[in-house]
């Protein structure tokens, strides 16, 4: 007597084969019959031959391996690798811009794409808990949002905000309500950036898309487009330092040499490096200056010295003075 699901019994033996088989987990006919009783569907072992023939007829890529007497079936290549999974589940699980609860479910989504037993081994040492995390649920929305306007060539509407000594969400422009044009978005410092070209200021500006509120798409057509095409957006998030605003500059760095990685890894291959002498190097790198970039030197110790222009000199000095004046005395 055939079971209630006998029509699905095709699609039944594709989800089998996909969940729980891999080049290490392995299933004879005689299981994979077990394994379709479990849904209320009866096979014979003919069937479940012509029924593997179908599935990679299809495109689904059932392997058939002999050992000894018995042939032994499992899903070979699929959509990602666990190497490839492994490498989107830590970038989702490291995501400061991703809060814990929408990280779990994303997880979660990824894993289905492996055998079981893969799965297991994917989520044993992803660690969600206790990083500092958007608190903003809304983060989804606002790129679903900014992704459609840019696609439907509108502006978008937002209220942005910062968070107070109170702990609580403090409104920029006092509540005002932004119009910016969306061209693009980046992930710079562990956080997702909104990059938009700003009418009343008349130049691009970047803002952090967990920051956004009541993102809304409007009616009006972007602007900027022509500023847009000139922009290298790789180069624009690289030169404002932690996506800090400031003056652009082309700062010339005298470095140690065992800084040559630190500059390479920070502003790319194409630094130039002139040699100084046995032991130093001069680099010269575009940059927005703001104290994110300042405090970055700052932390690089003795090794880095800024050498030029001069106004970047004056404000490392009046950084300099006045923690001197703020530690200056205590012991």
């Amino acid at each position: 007597m055939k079971g209630q699901n006998q029509k699905l019994k095709l699609l039944y033996l594709a989800k089998i084969m996909y969940e729980n088989t891999d080049e290490n987990h392995m299933l004879t006919v005689k299981d994979i019959i077990k394994e379709l009783e479990k849904y209320d569907i009866t096979a014979e072992r003919k069937s479940i031959y012509t029924d593997i023939e179908d599935l990679n007829r299809f495109g689904i890529d059932i392997i058939t391996e002999r050992q000894g007497r018995s042939n032994y079936y499992y899903c070979g290549s699929r959509e990602y690798e666990p190497a490839e999974l492994r490498l989107i589940i830590d970038a989702i699980a490291s995501s400061r811009f991703i809060t814990e609860k929408k990280s779990k479910e994303l997880i979660k989504k990824f894993e289905k794409n492996v055998s079981r037993h893969d799965a297991k081994l994917l989520e044993r040492d992803v660690i969600v808990s206790g990083r500092i995390r958007t608190m903003n649920e809304n983060i989804f929305y606002n790129i679903d949002t900014i992704q459609s306007a840019i696609h439907n060539n509108h502006r978008i509407n937002f209220k942005y905000f910062g968070w107070g000594v109170d702990k609580k969400e403090h409104m920029h422009h006092d509540g005002a309500w932004y119009d910016i044009s969306p061209w693009g978005l980046a992930w710079d410092s562990e956080n997702y950036y909104l990059i938009g070209y700003d009418e009343v200021e008349d130049k691009f500006k970047h803002y952090r898309v967990d920051k956004m509120l009541y993102t809304t798409e409007n009616d009006n057509e972007r602007i900027g487009q022509e500023e847009y095409k000139k922009l290298d957006r790789e180069v624009y998030t690289k030169n404002h330092f932690r996506m800090y605003g400031g003056t652009k500059h082309k700062v010339i760095l005298v470095c140690e040499n065992r800084f040559s990685n630190v500059m390479i890894d920070q502003f790319g291959r194409d630094i130039p490096i002139q040699k100084v002498d046995d032991e130093h190097f001069r680099t010269c790198v575009d940059v927005y200056v703001s104290d994110q970039f300042l405090g970055w030197v700052i932390a690089l110790g003795t090794g880095v010295v800024i050498e030029s222009p001069d106004v970047v000199v004056k404000r490392m000095r009046e950084i300099g003075e006045r923690m001197r004046e703020m530690y200056g005395g205590k012991t």
